[in-house]
C-alpha cells in the first residue's frame, strides 16, 4: 500500500463512521498567536474542545500537515539521527466532539488497523495512563487484548501528569490521558515493550495515539473539566507507511524514497566535475526530510528571516544546505526539490503545484544567500574544531551566526557529528550583549526611560480633536520631573485627558497645541511613556506650564486628515495586495504620517507595472464605494471568529479594536476616515525591495495623490515642450531620440576601432625583439578599455610571439591593457606585467594569463612607466 492510498483509505474508513472530511489547515495557524506552528490535527479544533465553537459536525476526521522545528515541540536535533523523527509529517486524526468516547474510539482503531490494514493482531500492544482504568477495561475485557500486553505508564516526565501518556497541547489548554498502540516487528530487532528499559529499540513503534480530551488546563495549573469530553486521534502517517510496507525506517516508505532519489540528483548535480554522492547518506535524509518542512512553510506565507517563523525556516533551510555541501555541493540544489516535492504531495495538497514556482524562488534566494558564505564559514570552523578541541568557544558560534549566517543549532549539529560540544552560555552573552546594544541605539525618542508612576492617559481622540479640560499631571525636562517650565523650554507632558494620538502601530503621534489664558504649548510629537501613558513632545512657546494647570489641548486638524487618510488607505491596500500577489503577503512593517504611507511586505519579487496598477484600481474602487469605517471593540477571541486579519507575534490584550473598513477587516488601534471616500484618491509611488524577501509600497492620498500626479504632469508637460512634441507623443520621440543616439554611438565606436586599427599597424615597427619575444608598450589615443582588449587581439595575431602593454589616457586617469600570445605565457604573465606597470602610475590591476586590465590615476608617470616594460620582460625571460 502506498502513502497516498494508506491517507485515503484512513479518511474513508472514518467517513463511513459519520465523520466530515476536513481539510488540513495550514502549518501556520492563522487564529492562534500561541502556536509557532500547526503542531498536532486537533490545533484546528481547539476551539470546539473548549466550547469556544460549533460546528456543523460532531465528528470529523484529517489528514493534517505539521511541523515540530520550534518551541516546545522541536525535533529539528533528531532529524537525520534517527529512523522516525521529522520536521514535517502528516497526522492521520479522527475527533469527536462531545460524541464518542474511549469505547468507540478504541474500537474503531482497533478495527481500521487489523480489518482494512490487516495488521496481526497478536503485534498490537497498547499504553494506558496509569489511572485510567476504564481504557484499561476496554482494551483487556471488550477487545481483547492480553493483560501481558497492556502496559500502565504514570508520571513518568518529572511531575504530576507529566507522563508519556497524558498529553497536553502546550503549557496550557485541552489535555487529557491517552492510550497508544504499538507495532512488534518481532525479536529480530533490538528494543523492549513501551514502559521497559530497553523501550527506546526499534522493535516496538508507536502508530497511534487516542488522546480522551477530559481537561482544559489553564495557566495556574489547575485541571478543568471539559464542557463535553472528547476524543483526539493521531496517528504519524509515515510510520504507519512504514510498518504497512515492511521497512524499519521512514525513509524507505515511498514517499521519501523518491526524494531521496531527488536529493541525491541534485546534490550530485551541484557537486564541482559532477557527482555520486553515497544514496544511503544520513545528510540525504536530513535534505528529503527539510525540503517538505520548508516548502508549506513557504506556502503558507513565511519567508526566511531573523525572528520567529521566518528564523526556524532559514534554520531548516540551511541545515539542509549544509548536510548538501557536506555530500559535496558548491551551487544552489535544495530548492531544485520543490518540483520533486509538488509531484509526490500535489494530489493530496494541491497548493504545492499552485505555488510551486513562488516556492522554488523563495528557497532559492535563501540558498544563494548561503552559499555566499558557506565556504569561509565552514573554513571557520573547521579551523575552531582543529587540534582535538572538544568544545567551539561562544566567540566563533557567534561569529559564524553574525557574520556568516550559520544558526547556533546548526553550529551544534556540525559540533555533534564530531563529538564536540558548543558554549551555548558564551553565545547566549554575545547575542544578549548585541541586542542590548541595538535596543540603546534606538533609545533617541525622548518619552524612553522617563520615570512615571500615575494614573493611565484617558485618550478620546477616535471622535475628538479638543479638549478642553485636559490636566497636566506630570512634566518632564531633560528627562527629569519637574514641576513648572518656562518659555523656551523643551519639554514632555502627561496629561489626564487627551485628544492627541500617541505614535503606535506604524501611525506617527499627533501634533497641535495646548493652550490656557497666560502659556502656549506647541506640541510637536505624541509618544507613549508606558503602554497607556501619553507623552506629549513640545515647547513652551509662551508663559509657564505647571503640574495642576489646565489646558484647551487642540490636534492639528489638518495634519491628522492627512495622517488618517493614509493609515486607512493602509489597510485598504494591505488587502488589495493579497488579492493581486497571493494570502503569502503579511505586513512586515509600516509607517503612516502626514505626507505618505510606507508599507513593508512579504514577497519575494518586484511588483510589476501591470500588478501596481490593479492595486490601485482595487483600492480606489473601495474609496469610490464610499463605504462606512467601524470600529468595534471586542474580546480577542471573538476577534478571531470574525475572520479579523492579526499578526503573528504581536502581543494583543484580552480585548482588541476590530476596524471595518471597505472589504478589510484588521486589528488596529489607529485612527482612520470615517468613510472610505474621504481618502479621496490613492496612488502608489514607490515599490522596492528592503531585505532578501520583504518589499516596499509607498503611497499617497487626497491632496497629496493630487499634488503628485499634477507634478508628474508638470514634467511631462516640459519633457514635451524640450522634444517639440505633444505630450501624448513623448514615448515616440524619446524612443525616437534614444534609436539615434544608440545609431551615433554605434558610429562612434566604429570610428574608433578604426582608428585604433590605423594606430595598430603604426605600433607593429614599433615592436622591439627581447630574446626571441616581440615586447612592445605605446599609447593609443582616445582608445576605451573595448578598443584597448580589440587592439591587443589584433597586435597578438600579427606579432605571433609577444608581450604587449597598451594604455589610453583620459585627463589624468590611465587605462591599461596587456597581453601575452598563448607561446609565452609560460615566461611571461599578463596579470604580472599589467599589475608592474599601474603600479608606476598610482593604481594596480589583474587578470588571466593571456591579457589583463588596469587603471590609474598619474597620467604623468605613464612615459616612463611604458618605457620600463622592455627591461622588465628582459628579466623574466
Amino acid at each position: 500500500m502506498k502513502a497516498a492510498e494508506i491517507r485515503n483509505t484512513f479518511l474513508k474508513f472514518f467517513e463511513s463512521k459519520g465523520h466530515q472530511i476536513v481539510a488540513s489547515s495550514p502549518v501556520v495557524p492563522g487564529d492562534d498567536p500561541t502556536l509557532l506552528f500547526t503542531n498536532a490535527g486537533m490545533n484546528q479544533f481547539k476551539d470546539v474542545f473548549l466550547g469556544y465553537d460549533k460546528r456543523a459536525y460532531s465528528r470529523a476526521t484529517t489528514a493534517q500537515k505539521c511541523i515540530r522545528a520550534g518551541g516546545k515541540h522541536n525535533d529539528l536535533d533528531n532529524v537525520g539521527y534517527t529512523a522516525r523523527h521529522h520536521t514535517f509529517f502528516e497526522m492521520l486524526g479522527n475527533f469527536s466532539f462531545g460524541d464518542y468516547f474511549k469505547k468507540d474510539a478504541i474500537g474503531y482503531a482497533w478495527e481500521l488497523l487489523t480489518e482494512h490494514f490487516k495488521l496481526p493482531a497478536e503485534k498490537l500492544w497498547v499504553t494506558v495512563y496509569s489511572e485510567d482504568d476504564e481504557a484499561y477495561e476496554i482494551w483487556n475485557k471488550q477487545v481483547g487484548v492480553p493483560a501481558e500486553r497492556i502496559v500502565r505508564i504514570g508520571d513518568n516526565k518529572g511531575g504530576r501528569y507529566m507522563s508519556d501518556n497524558f498529553w497536553m497541547m502546550g503549557d496550557t489548554g485541552p489535555c487529557g490521558p491517552c492510550t497508544e498502540i504499538f507495532y512488534d516487528h518481532g525479536p529480530d530487532v533490538a528494543g523492549g515493550p513501551p514502559g521497559s528499559p530497553n523501550e527506546d529499540g526499534d522493535r516496538y513503534i508507536e502508530i497511534w495515539n487516542n488522546v480522551f480530551m477530559q481537561f482544559n488546563r489553564t495557566e495556574d495549573g489547575v485541571m478543568h473539566k471539559l464542557p463535553k469530553p472528547s476524543v483526539d486521534t493521531g496517528m504519524g502517517l509515515e510510520r504507519l507507511t512504514a510498518v504497512l510496507q515492511h521497512v524499519h525506517s521512514n525513509y524507505e516508505i515511498d514517499l521519501f524514497v523518491n526524494l531521496l532519489a531527488a536529493a541525491k540528483q541534485a546534490v550530485d548535480t551541484a557537486t564541482p566535475a559532477g557527482g555520486d554522492c553515497d544514496k544511503d547518506s544520513p545528510s540525504l535524509k536530513v535534505i528529503a526530510d527539510h525540503i517538505r518542512a520548508c516548502a508549506f512553510t513557504v506556502v503558507d506565507g513565511v519567508i526566511p528571516g531573523n525572528a520567529g517563523r521566518g528564523y526556524v525556516l532559514r534554520r531548516i533551510a540551511r541545515r539542509a544546505i549544509r548536510h548538501g555541501y557536506k555530500l559535496g555541493a558548491r551551487t544552489p540544489f535544495f530548492h531544485k526539490l520543490v518540483a520533486a516535492l509538488a509531484r509526490e504531495m500535489g494530489d493530496a495538497y494541491p497548493e504545492l503545484r499552485r505555488d510551486e514556482a513562488r516556492v522554488t524562488e523563495v528557497l532559492k534566494q535563501e540558498e544563494e544567500r548561503f552559499f555566499k558564505t558557506i565556504a569561509t564559514g565552514m573554513e571557520l570552523l573547521e579551523s575552531a574544531l582543529a587540534g582535538g578541541a572538544t568544545q567551539v568557544d561562544g566567540e566563533t558560534a557567534f561569529k559564524l551566526h553574525d557574520t556568516y549566517g550559520f544558526p547556533v543549532d546548526l553550529t551544534a549539529d556540525v559540533c555533534r557529528e564530531r563529538g564536540v560540544t558548543v558554549d551555548e552560555a558564551g553565545f547566549n552573552r554575545l547575542l544578549g550583549e548585541q541586542k542590548d546594544r541595538g535596543r540603546q541605539a534606538g533609545k533617541f525618542k525622548m518619552a524612553q526611560g522617563l520615570a512615571y508612576e500615575g494614573a493611565a492617559t484617558a485618550f478620546h481622540g477616535y471622535d475628538q480633536l479638543l479638549r478642553e479640560d485636559a490636566k497636566v499631571v506630570a512634566l518632564y525636562v531633560d528627562g527629569s520631573a519637574v514641576q513648572s517650565a518656562d518659555a523656551g523650554d523643551d519639554v514632555v507632558v502627561v496629561l489626564d485627558h487627551t485628544p492627541f494620538y500617541a505614535e503606535s502601530g506604524g501611525q506617527v503621534g499627533d501634533a497641535g497645541e495646548l493652550r490656557n489664558a497666560t502659556t502656549r504649548v506647541v506640541v510637536d510629537d505624541t509618544l507613549k511613556i508606558q503602554a497607556d501613558v501619553f507623552g506629549h513632545h513640545a515647547q513652551v512657546a509662551e508663559g509657564t506650564i505647571k503640574v495642576g494647570d489646565a489646558f484647551t489641548a487642540r490636534v492639528d486638524a489638518e495634519r491628522r486628515a492627512r495622517t488618517v487618510r493614509n493609515h486607512s488607505a493602509t489597510h485598504l491596500m494591505h488587502k488589495a495586495l493579497r488579492e493581486v500577489l497571493g494570502a503569502h503577503v503579511q505586513q512586515k512593517g509600516s509607517l503612516v504620517n502626514a505626507e505618505r504611507t510606507r508599507f513593508d511586505f512579504a514577497h519575494t519579487a518586484p511588483m510589476t507595472a501591470d500588478e501596481i496598477r490593479k492595486v490601485e484600481a482595487i483600492v480606489n474602487a473601495e474609496i469610490l464605494a464610499n463605504a462606512d469605517a467601524q470600529a468595534q471593540v471586542m474580546a480577542l477571541d471573538d476577534a478571531q471568529k470574525s475572520g479579523a486579519m492579526m499578526l503573528f507575534g504581536e502581543k494583543y490584550g484580552d480585548t482588541v479594536r476590530v476596524l471595518s473598513i471597505g472589504s478589510s477587516k484588521e486589528l488596529c488601534g489607529g485612527t482612520h476616515v470615517r468613510r472610505t471616500g474621504d481618502i479621496g484618491l490613492f496612488k502608489i509611488v514607490a515599490e522596492s525591495g528592503v531585505a532578501a524577501g520583504i518589499r516596499r509600497v509607498e503611497a499617497v492620498t487626497g491632496e497629496n495623490a493630487l499634488h503628485y500626479l499634477q507634478s508628474l504632469e508638470s514634467t511631462l508637460t516640459a519633457v514635451a515642450g524640450t522634444l517639440k512634441a505633444a505630450p501624448s507623443e513623448v514615448e515616440l520621440r524619446v524612443q525616437a531620440v534614444l534609436d539615434q543616439v544608440r545609431a551615433l554611438e554605434k558610429d562612434l565606436a566604429a570610428a574608433k576601432s578604426k582608428l585604433a586599427s590605423a594606430q595598430g599597424d603604426e605600433l607593429l615597427s614599433q615592436a622591439v625583439d627581447v630574446k626571441g619575444l616581440k615586447v612592445l608598450a605605446a599609447t593609443l589615443v582616445g582608445a576605451d578599455a573595448k578598443t584597448l582588449r580589440e587592439t591587443m587581439d589584433k597586435l597578438k595575431d600579427k606579432l605571433k610571439t609577444a608581450a604587449i602593454v597598451l594604455a589610453a589616457v583620459d585627463g589624468d586617469k590611465v587605462q591599461l591593457a596587456a597581453g601575452v600570445t598563448a607561446d609565452s605565457i609560460g615566461k611571461v604573465k599578463a596579470g604580472e606585467l599589467v599589475n608592474f606597470v599601474a603600479q608606476q602610475v598610482g593604481g594596480k590591476g589583474g587578470g588571466k594569463p593571456d591579457l589583463a586590465m588596469a587603471g590609474g590615476t598619474d597620467a604623468k608617470g605613464l612615459p616612463a612607466a611604458l618605457a620600463s616594460v622592455q627591461a622588465w620582460v628582459g628579466e623574466r625571460i
